[in-house]
Formats: structure tokens, sequence, C-alpha cells
């Protein structure tokens, strides 16, 4: 039961899973790994062979776990595991922990722990998100194998004896995959991010979380202190959408927080039952949504939401989390998944955009002032073909089950889309020569760089189409890092600048007469989509979750107001203005 009505601490975290929760919470904390210790130089050899016999066992876990995980429905997540398995065997581990143990004199369990602890930092060090996220990764793995060392390979998993809110300071994967599911009603993190792979197993579950949140812990414990004195149980309420935790929340909070989950609830009922209307505005102009997905296990919910194709394939999920480069094949069984999924609608898959905020181990690239500017995406071409060559071969596979598209990151000028189509005739090449069957795939750029815009006529008449990345786009034309809150005014995709160079773009394309679609967040902004379908773009490329919102926008808005209201914005002083005219406008379409 809530209490009365008074005052209720609320914390701020990152939203990582959709959802509200509310009830009791039990504190998970991770179980210590066995110490180490010290050993006699002639006892190294031993110690070694000792490491390499648990590593291998620990692979072993952690390949029964992905099978679990798979079986259960969730291949993607599976994946995850075995991705740990690589890690347990990774010679880069292996290599390091045998160093320590003959250099160091440290006994395996501490050679182990210690050189994990070492490619952790550097993970860490890089200051991306997504490979700091794969630490925490790295250390689980390596506590499993002290743990076959030191004789208990089993770590002990909370028993949930009732539905209870999960809280920790962070979760090691391989723990979020054991908990008591049935009885797991949310998870709240004081460390962590939203591609931890914690979150995304709650979000494959569907169990609403909430990380990053600072000072959880100590408020807890306070809170638990006064419910005891008090002589009741302490409450938790998170909400997954707005990223809040309220301790001990009142009768008021958990009556807003019902009807917020009420409100979702029906939310998605009727975008599942809008999903086969098409996007088509009041006075006729049809509108192509389309997803935009990360794995092909994200496929599923956006056909059921009615999208039209892919716009934009993430590919990076393939190449990140291992030592070496996915095969051929490897990469062919994920495109023909999705192919499958929403044939007969075209797939758009993007080429490997790595380096700048998304470095691989494997693909090492040279310290640089300023990566956003550096070496990334296609650029790695020059000396890396082979990588793009694979990916396209696999690509032109996937075309013989359906229709494919495939589009190059962070193009510049005429020369970087040559580079394109070269590497594409390789491979077509490639496979013909080898009798292998493959398909017609289109051959298009992402539009993230405002020089692939300004000089669009000296190459748009060689390839199939344009999709304007408008992140990128927007952090290129401002000089603005789009991660920086203390730059927030200048992170309005609606900002003049940025619709000159959609306007622009939108000419380009017709004077060629090739496609142009948008495929950056700002086509899931519904207020955004009105001024895009103004400025004469017809296909948007969004997440699952928007396209229920863009469709009925689009569908209550008339294209005459949009396309006059467009013209205008383009002399507009600034994104506010901009914004405020087409609030005015979808207000109109939803009333």
């Amino acid at each position: 039961m809530a209490r009365q009505n008074g005052p209720v601490q609320s914390l701020t975290g990152t939203a990582a899973s959709s959802g509200i929760a509310r009830g009791p919470w039990i504190l998970v904390a991770p179980e210590p790994p066995p110490a180490g210790g010290r050993i006699d130089p002639g006892q190294a050899e031993g110690e070694i062979a000792r490491l390499a016999a648990a590593a291998e066992a620990a692979a072993g876990d952690l390949e029964r776990l992905a099978e679990r995980v798979s079986s259960s429905g969730h291949p993607d997540e599976g994946a995850i595991f075995d991705a740990q398995a690589a890690m347990a065997r990774d010679p880069a581990l292996a290599t390091l922990s045998a160093e320590r143990i003959r250099e160091r004199g440290e006994d395996a369990i501490a050679a182990t722990l210690g050189a994990a602890g070492e490619l952790a930092d550097q993970l860490r060090a890089l200051g991306d998100e997504l490979l700091a996220a794969r630490a925490a990764d790295l250390i689980d793995v390596a506590a499993r194998v002290a743990r076959h060392l030191a004789g208990r390979p089993e770590a002990d998993v909370p028993r949930l004896d009732e539905a209870a809110i999960v809280v920790a300071h962070d979760l090691a994967p391989s723990l979020a995959a054991t908990l008591p599911r049935q009885r797991l009603l949310g998870l709240a993190l004081e460390a962590g991010s939203k591609t931890a792979h914690a979150a995304i197993l709650a979000r494959a579950y569907g169990i609403p979380a909430v990380v990053g949140v600072a000072g959880l812990l100590v408020a807890l414990a306070d809170a638990a202190a006064g419910a005891h004195l008090e002589g009741r149980a302490p409450v938790l309420a998170i909400d997954g959408d707005s990223g809040e935790v309220f301790i001990d929340p009142d009768v008021a909070v958990a009556e807003r927080l019902a009807s917020r989950a009420a409100a979702a609830d029906a939310a998605a009922s009727r975008g599942l039952a809008e999903a086969a209307l098409p996007a088509v505005t009041r006075d006729g102009v049809e509108v192509f949504l389309l997803a935009n997905i990360g794995t092909p296990d994200e496929a599923a919910r956006s056909v059921a939401l009615g999208a039209r194709g892919v716009g934009l394939f993430r590919t990076e999920f393939l190449f990140l989390e291992r030592a070496t480069p996915p095969s051929e094949d490897e990469q062919l069984d994920a495109y023909r998944r999705v192919v499958a999924a929403f044939a007969p609608h075209p797939v758009t898959i993007r080429l490997l955009d790595v380096g700048g905020d998304k470095p691989i181990p494997y693909l090492p690239i040279e310290p640089e002032a300023n990566p956003f500017l550096g070496v990334r995406a296609l650029r790695l071409a020059a000396v890396r073909p082979e990588v793009f060559v694979t990916q396209l071969r696999a690509a032109y596979r996937a075309a013989a089950h359906g229709q494919v598209k495939v589009m190059a990151p962070m193009i510049a000028d005429a020369t970087d889309a040559a580079t394109l189509l070269e590497l594409a005739e390789r491979a077509r090449a490639g496979l013909e020569a080898d009798g292998i069957a493959h398909g017609e795939v289109a051959l298009g750029v992402m539009l993230e760089i405002p020089s692939a815009i300004l000089v669009a006529d000296s190459y748009f008449g060689r390839i199939a189409f344009g999709s304007l990345g408008t992140n990128d786009l927007l952090q290129y034309t401002l000089a603005v890092d789009r991660g920086n809150p203390q730059l927030e005014r200048y992170q309005d995709s609606l900002h003049p600048a940025l619709l000159g160079l959609v306007a622009r773009s939108v000419e380009a394309a017709e004077r060629a007469g090739i496609e142009l679609s948008v495929c950056g967040e700002m086509a899931g902004d519904a207020t955004a989509a009105l001024a895009l379908v103004g400025l004469g773009i017809t296909r948007l490329s969004m997440s699952a979750g928007s396209l229920p919102e863009v469709r009925r926008t689009i569908r209550g808005s008339d294209f005459a107001e949009m396309r006059m209201a467009a013209g205008e914005a383009l002399r507009e002083p600034s994104a506010v203005a901009v914004r405020a005219r087409f609030e005015a406008l979808r207000a109109g379409a939803l009333a």
C-alpha cells in the first residue's frame, strides 16, 4: 500500500527499458571474486596451464548460457554470452595473464583478474559508452574464470522469494540473465548505461529498468532505516520511460505512475491497431515510414508497428565484442534474417561505421586529436578495404532473397562516392568469379557532412539514393557536440541552417532523379517530420517506437500547409521559432 501524501524522494537516472514498476526492493551486491596470491617461479608454467583449463571451462559455461537464452526466444541476447565465451578464450587476455604470472609471480587467479582490469581500463579510457559497457563484460568473464580456478564455478544467484525490484550498483550480464524473471519487477542500478548488457537483457525480457542513478544506494539505505523504525517495508517505484526513481512513493505519486502506465498501454494498443494504415496526408500525399534497426531481433516489432522496410540497418553489432571481424557467411545470415522479416519491402544496410566514437580493437586507428573528424566509416577503406568488400559480398548474397540497398556513411564528396562504387564492383565481380548466387543491390550514400550536399550534383547521377543522417549533419553544420548539455540550444534539428541543407538535398535529388530519405532521429520527431515532408521528403526512417505517433500526425495533416510552413521556416531566425510553427501545425493535426 502506498504511503499517504507527503514528501517523496525522487532521483533521476537514464531510462533503459520501458515500463513502470512499483513494489519492494532487494539489494544485490556482487559476489567478490576469489582472492589471488603469489607463486614461486617454478610454478609459473603450471599456473598458466591451470588458467587455460579454467578459461576453457568458463567459455563452456557461457556457451551453455547463450544456448539457454537463445532457446527462450532471444537469439540476439544469447549472442551476448557467445561474445563473453570468446572473451574467455581471447589470446590478448591469456597473454597478458601469462605475463603477470611469469613476471610478477602472481597466481592464476590474481593474474586473470589483474589482466582483465588492465584491459577494462583501456576500454573505459576510449571515452565510448558502448565500449565502456563492454568493460563490465570483461570483468564478469574474469570473475567466472577465477571462480573455476578456486573450485567454485557457480556464483550465488539471489532467490527473490517474492516479486521485487532488484537494486544494485551494477549488474553483471550473466547475473542479469539468471535472475528469476517471473519475480523480477524491475531493475534500478546506480551505475551502468542503456548500452550495458544488463539493460539490453531487461529490454529483451520486457522488464522496466533505470540505470545510472547517482546516489541510489545511499538514499535507499537511509529510507530502509526510516521504514524499519516505522515498522513497515520500504517501497520503490521506477519509470523506465522517464528515468525517474521514487523512494517510498506516496498515494499521489503511485496514482500518477498508474495513470502513465495506463496511457502507455493504451497508446501501444492503438499503435498496433493502426499499423496497417498508410501514412497519407489529408490531401493525398503518401509518406513511406521505415524502421531504423540495430539487430535482426528488432525486426519483428518494427514490422508489427507497420514499418514499410528498413531505412537504416546498423551493422556494428556484428563487429563489436570480438577479436576478429565477422565472416561473410555470418554477415549473410544476419542480413538475410532481416530481408526475410521485411519482405517484400526493401532493407537498407549501412556499411560499417566505426572510428571516432565507435573504435574496434582489431581495426586499430592511430590516436587522433579529434576522431569525429578523423579516420572513420568508409575512410577506413584506404587501409582495410577487405572489411568493406566482405560486407558488400554478404549484402549482394542477401539480395538473392529480397530487396537490398547499401549505403556508405561519412561521404564527403564525389571521390568518396567513387570509393563505394569501386568496392561494390570488387565484391560483385568476386561473387561472379566464385560462382556464388547473388542479387542486385541499390547503392547510395548517407548525407551527414555538409560538403556531401554542397557538391551533390557532382556524383548524385552515379548512385541510386541518398539518406540524410541528421544527427551528424546537425553536429557538423553547427560545430556542436550533440552530447554536450551546455550546448543544448544548438541541438534542435529544426534549426533553419539544417533545413536549408535538407532543401538543397531535395533539389539535387530531383535533378538527378534519385530517391531521398531521412534516417536520423529527426525523422522520428513527429513535429520535425512535418517539416521534412513539407520540404519534399516522403521517406522517413525511425525507431519502431516512433512509428505510431509520426503516422498519426501525418494522417491528420495537410501537405499544402506543411509545404507553405516549410518554405517560411527557411527564413526563420532560430530553431525555437521553427519548432513553434510546426508544433502549431501538429496540434491542429491531432485535434
